[in-house]
């Protein structure tokens, strides 16, 4: 792969470590060489910075495979998740399932994605159903502009929801914005 090829979510390897591209850019400037200048996220530490890379830039090629793993169990810094189709148990460190755990709720399927075979990103599903556990009640009155609330989830997410959504009440979440999609 290229530095030019670089899109928001590639992955490639850079020495041993891998990273994820968040953003980048192209640049051509008069008189001078394209770049390209992009912000990495690395996925071993979950550091994110920008660096500038010349187009021209050769990285190796990774490999990737995806599998579906249902959650378990934690113990202490250690989460435990369990194969779809095989059933095989496999302990991943909290530094990896953090921000997908926020997400966890009963039935989730998380997608865990492997490059050269070693665990590199936990993503919960695009869109998941969640319950609220606390939503202040609406008040008559407050819709002078976008009638919005904070809302705690099962997960202790706090989102924000229209007026009308009540405790107890369950709604879709879209995991990339982390934002209310509706009633459920």
């Amino acid at each position: 792969m290229y530095a030019g090829d670089f899109r928001a979510g590639s992955i490639f390897k850079d020495g041993h470590i891998f990273f994820q591209v968040v953003e980048s850019q192209h640049i051509q400037q008069p008189r001078m060489a394209a770049f390209v200048r992009a912000k990495i996220k690395n996925l071993e530490t979950g550091a994110v910075q920008e660096r500038r890379f010349n187009t021209g830039d050769h990285f190796p090629d990774v490999s990737l495979t995806r599998k579906e793993f249902t959650f378990l169990y934690n113990e202490d810094n250690i989460f435990h998740f369990m194969e779809q189709e095989t059933f095989e148990q496999v302990a991943v460190d909290q530094v990896l399932v953090v921000d997908a755990m926020k997400y966890n709720s009963e039935g989730v399927v998380f997608t865990f994605t492997f490059a050269d075979d070693k665990l590199i990103a936990v993503n919960p599903p695009t869109f998941v159903i969640m319950e609220i556990i606390e939503s202040p009640p609406s008040v008559a009155g407050d819709t002078a502009r976008a009638a919005l609330k904070n809302a705690t989830l099962e997960g202790g997410l706090v989102i924000k929801v229209p007026m009308f959504v009540n405790t107890g009440d369950k709604v879709k979440v879209d995991t990339r914005t982390c934002s209310y999609v509706e009633r459920a």
